[in-house]
């Protein structure tokens, strides 16, 4: 059996079938969230291990899995951001990491994201680029998404992901073409 490739970032997941799942294909360390609810334990293990190690944040793409990566993104910056995509990361009624095939988080951990950057998009250039307010717009969405690595989500979660990697206005009309 080939030896597993070592991840040296400590990788934040939501629960403990989401780690079980990681450690099949690497040798890395994760915590769990166990929930929305980031218990002050938790977090402290996250700062901990952003000034000596690195984080990697792989949250379920969901509603949830955005709310806890916007919460460890918040309380501690220069995360990186592993995405994965929820289209193969799901049961019939089940979404997650867990779920994901082998090469969906492979995928993930080779496009990591930091949210560092501070671009101009507005609501308004979402709503010109036709990222917001038609029929279409979340079909958009999710093409930029799966082209950034960045997930899906609503125009407001878009917008701020884009704006953090400070993606151009320019760069977006050119990728919807």
């Amino acid at each position: 059996m080939a030896e597993k490739k070592r991840i040296k970032e400590l990788i934040v997941v939501e629960g403990h079938h989401d780690t079980a799942r990681l450690k099949l294909l690497y040798d890395c360390d994760t915590v769990e969230t166990h929930g929305t609810c980031l218990s002050d334990w938790t977090l402290r293990l996250i700062k901990r291990a952003a000034r000596s190690r690195g984080v990697i944040v792989m949250t379920d793409p969901d509603s949830p899995g955005n709310r806890i990566r916007k919460a460890v993104n918040d309380a501690v910056p220069g995360c990186m951001n592993a995405f994965v995509d929820k289209a193969h990361a799901h049961t019939t009624h089940k979404v997650g990491v867990e779920h994901a095939d082998d090469k969906t988080i492979q995928d993930a951990l080779d496009n990591l994201i930091t949210f560092t950057e501070e671009s101009h998009l507005t609501m308004q250039d979402m709503y010109a680029l036709g990222l917001s307010g038609r029929p279409d717009s979340g079909e958009k969405r999710e093409k930029i998404g799966q082209l950034y690595h960045l997930g899906n989500g609503n125009a407001k979660t878009m917008l701020s992901r884009l704006n953090a990697l400070g993606i151009s206005k320019e760069e977006l009309q050119e990728a919807l073409k």
